[in-house]
């Protein structure tokens, strides 16, 4: 269901109200799970890496089949190798049954009229308490749902100084939820350069980027990106719409010159 236009508070870097603002039309649009799902999981699906066998695998042996009439069976026998079988599935260096070819289309395409609206969905998304809470969010302390900032945000150039915004605005929670998150994974995955694990903080979306992309990339959990390059699954980590964002006010303006409000 869509909403009625939102009046919201903007904040300054010490979390005072520096003014008001309506939140764009963008924000009206309903809330679909399962079209986000399948944008996001084709956003996915672009970073895999075909991978295939070579097509003579387990084939370069002098294996042939002995035929009938010798009271064994017909699988493919090394010559000289003593009865030893090979080339077929099944049997030691023989080849696969159904190898992965790197031809396979691997590559989920869904509609372009599809993906934008589970943009506009996710974007709506993060105007939504019960949505944002349901992520596992840390927002007793929030000042509102989304947080709106000054442009001056965008200027920050410390760590230091981007913390102690965040912690301003009510998000001490937020940031110890994600930096206690922080583990080693479970699995295989530990030898493949994927070895720690941790959860998804906030996402701040500025008009341009000045400085404070570099000066919040040492905060666990938290991302910077300008609204140009939002895509869905920013706005919905593994999947699930609703993550906790942080909406300079240069970037809230910009939206609905962006996307004409999420009118197709």
């Amino acid at each position: 269901m869509s909403r009625k236009n939102k009046t919201l508070t903007i904040f300054d870097l010490k979390g005072t109200p520096e003014g008001k603002t309506t939140l764009p039309k963008i924000f009206t649009n309903s809330i679909r799970p399962d079209v986000i799902k399948r944008a996001v999981l084709a956003i996915q699906s672009t970073r895999i890496q075909p991978q295939g066998r070579d097509p003579m695998a387990g084939k370069k042996t002098s294996a042939e089949s002995r035929g009938t009439g010798m009271g064994i069976s017909r699988i493919p026998r090394v010559k000289g190798g003593g009865g030893k079988a090979g080339f077929a599935p099944s049997t030691v260096g023989g080849r696969q049954p159904h190898p992965p070819k790197s031809e396979k289309k691997i590559i989920k395409n869904i509609p372009k009229k599809e993906a934008h609206f589970a943009l506009y969905s996710a974007i709506a998304a993060t105007a939504s308490k019960e949505k944002v809470a349901s992520r596992g969010h840390k927002i007793d302390s929030v000042l509102q749902i989304p947080i709106i900032l000054t442009n001056k945000v965008e200027e920050l150039s410390k760590t230091s100084e981007v913390e102690e915004t965040l912690n301003n605005l009510g998000l001490v929670s937020e940031l110890n939820r994600v930096k206690n998150s922080r583990k080693i994974r479970a699995g295989k995955g530990k030898r493949r350069g994927r070895k720690m694990k941790q959860a998804v903080g906030p996402l701040i979306v500025v008009e341009s980027n000045k400085g404070i992309s570099k000066a919040a990339n040492n905060i666990p959990g938290v991302d910077v990106v300008e609204v140009n390059n939002l895509n869905t699954e920013m706005l919905a980590p593994g999947t699930y719409p609703g993550r906790l964002t942080l909406w300079s006010i240069g970037a809230l303006t910009q939206l609905d010159k962006l996307y004409f409000g999420g009118q197709n």
